[in-house]
């Protein structure tokens, strides 16, 4: 077996690395903190250049090129080493624009994928309510007709940055005498509608997360019919593609985490030895890099499966459960590293990289539970991937 890259690989690494040398972006932070302008303005040069939205046509605002797997590797090996994001992991980007892609209609995505993948529009995802957490299909937002529109009453809870997106992509029951996974539709709203009423929910993450959570309280909220993706009651089906690829993306860039554990554990001293010189640290860091290892190689055959059409099968439903915990447990090992500075909170001046391994760790945290919990995924695995029998449900009285 070859493992080598040819020619024309090395060429293409030695283009990106050009293009990395003579450009760096202005950190552009979180999606509340940051500067949209910067944002912007790095994101469109990536596209410019074919290292984001590589694959997505030019006439939806991408750059068009043909799907390489060898390419988003090397890329992505690349932009790790130089510390520089390649694209911008959010909601829009990482969970919608594929949607629209399968299901959207041209002018959907002529209208809202080129800006989404800009960073011009932020999106946030309506899912989770109150009563339906784990049973999705069991929401009871709904969608009444009035004329050539919806109005909306409901409310959806855990909405993660739904106080800076200017959309939602939003789940609401527009069939109410349907079976309940058959009479949900798939819409895009404005966050700027009237009816429309955010309210931050606040965690432990306190201050030092930029990945806020809110709940959002809908009252005859306006939205024109045209705005639903597909056709309407076809709304779970269109949701579990976007389920499908919020668990891809949860597989993102564990190598870049990786090596920006290794480069703390370098920089930082105990009694004025890198911890990187610790054999307990070291060997807890090997372990740690081949389970990153194994979901970056992991993620290639989750990418070649797309590109051959083909389902991946049980191997697609190991990816959430695996990479969250792997996150957690990177974040873990590096607030051991740093010792007592390691629990500061709430930017002290003595903390390392402006809190990005408190925040990290909690949030991963969360992860573990958000998007299906660890335990339901479990499940998932054991019945639809496994072919084990149903966890039986209590019985009735």
């Amino acid at each position: 077996m070859d493992l080598e890259f040819d020619a024309r690989y090395d060429e293409f690494r030695a283009q990106v690395r050009d293009f990395l040398d003579k450009h760096r972006p202005t950190p552009f932070g979180g999606l509340a903190s940051g500067k949209r302008e910067d944002r912007v303005a790095w994101l469109s040069l990536l596209i410019e250049h074919g290292y984001w939205a590589r694959t997505i046509p030019k006439e939806f605002g991408g750059y068009g090129a043909a799907p390489d797997l060898l390419e988003t590797v090397i890329m992505d090996e690349e932009f790790n080493r130089a510390g520089v994001p390649r694209g911008m992991n959010a909601q829009g980007p990482a969970m919608l624009v594929p949607t629209l892609l399968n299901h959207g209609s041209d002018e959907q995505r002529r209208r809202w994928i080129g800006p989404t993948m800009r960073g011009e529009i932020i999106w946030c995802q309506g899912y989770s309510e109150p009563g339906s957490g784990s049973d999705l299909a069991s929401l009871q937002t709904s969608a009444s007709e009035d004329g050539d529109d919806f109005l909306i009453n409901g409310q959806k809870i855990w909405t993660s940055t739904a106080d800076v997106a200017q959309m939602c992509f939003l789940l609401v029951r527009t069939e109410p005498d349907a079976k309940k996974h058959e009479g949900i539709s798939y819409i895009l709203l404005p966050m700027d509608t009237p009816g429309i009423d955010v309210q931050p929910l606040q965690t432990m993450a306190g201050s030092i997360g930029e990945n806020s959570f809110n709940q959002v309280f809908f009252s005859d909220v306006r939205v024109p019919r045209s705005n639903v993706v597909g056709h309407r009651g076809e709304g779970w089906k269109i949701a579990n593609t976007t389920l499908k690829h919020e668990r891809n993306s949860l597989n993102a860039n564990a190598e870049g985490t990786l090596m920006r554990l290794a480069r703390l554990m370098t920089e930082e001293t105990i009694n004025g030895v890198p911890a990187m010189a610790s054999p307990i640290y070291r060997d807890r860091l090997m372990a740690l890099q081949a389970r990153a290892f194994s979901m970056k190689h992991h993620g290639m055959r989750m990418l070649t499966c797309s590109l051959k059409g083909e389902p991946p099968g049980v191997a697609g439903l190991i990816v959430k459960l695996q990479n969250c915990q792997l996150n957690f447990d990177m974040a873990a090992l590096a607030l051991d590293v740093m010792g007592e500075l390691g629990a500061l909170y709430d930017h002290s001046k003595y903390e390392r990289e402006r809190g990005y391994w408190q925040a990290h760790s909690i949030f991963s945290l969360g992860l573990i539970i958000g998007g299906g919990t660890a335990q339901i995924q479990k499940n998932i695995i054991a019945e639809r991937g496994l072919g084990l029998p149903r966890e039986p449900k209590p019985q009735k009285a």
